[in-house]
Formats: structure tokens, sequence, C-alpha cells
């Protein structure tokens, strides 16, 4: 895998303490692609490093990705925007960004999030 650029194309921040988040991130992270992509676990790196806009509390509650522009995304949006920048992805970004699918994305997310805590060692910050 090679180093992520100075300036990526998107910064994903999620929760490497989850077991399930970390070996789906590990994937995107070898995918071709991904040395244009930051990935920021959340639950071992400074505050500081997630922005002024993006609390440890929230990035740790959920996937967030901050795009090229700097706007920030999160859930099932957050995955799209992933997977559009990931070339062998981007087929499902681009359904996942239906008007239909999107929504019915989000609600699986939501959840999965509900389930995760079953797996997720408590957060201690």
């Amino acid at each position: 895998m090679k180093a992520p650029s100075n300036d990526p194309e998107a910064t994903v921040y999620y929760d490497g303490a989850c077991p399930v988040c970390a070996r789906e991130i590990a994937v995107y992270q070898k995918a071709e692609g991904a040395d244009r992509i930051a990935f920021v676990d959340a639950n071992i790196c400074a505050p500081a490093s997630l922005g002024p806009d993006l609390s440890s509390e929230a990035a740790l509650a959920r996937i967030h990705v901050r795009l090229a522009d700097g706007r920030l995304v999160s859930g099932a949006e957050a995955f799209a925007a992933l997977w559009l920048s990931l070339p062998g992805w981007a087929w499902l970004g681009r359904i996942a960004r239906a008007p239909i699918v999107l929504p019915v994305l989000e609600i699986g997310y939501r959840g999965f999030l509900k389930l995760r805590r079953l797996w997720r060692p408590p957060i201690s910050r």
C-alpha cells in the first residue's frame, strides 16, 4: 500500500476499535486509488486531526468523509463518497448516490450502528 498523497481527494474518519469497521477499512486501504485517500483512525488520533467541525465523539459514532472541497459527510453518504473515490468501487458509489438508494442505505447503516454496540469495546476518551 502506498502512502497517501499530501493533498488527499478525501479523508475517511473511522473507528479503528470496532473490529468490523477496521476490517472493512482495511479492504478499502488495499484498493486501487487508496493512495489518494487519507484514512484517520478516530480512536487513536489527536482530536486536532479531525478538524474543527468534527468532534472525537461524532467521529467514533459513525463514519465520516471529508471531501476535497472541505465538505464533511457521514453515514451512507460517506460510504458513497469513499466508493466513488476508489476506481474499483465507483460503480457502487454511483448506485448508492441514487435518490432512492441513499436513504435506504442510511437506514441500514443506522441499524448496523445499533448492532455494533454488541461487539465494539466501550469508548474511553
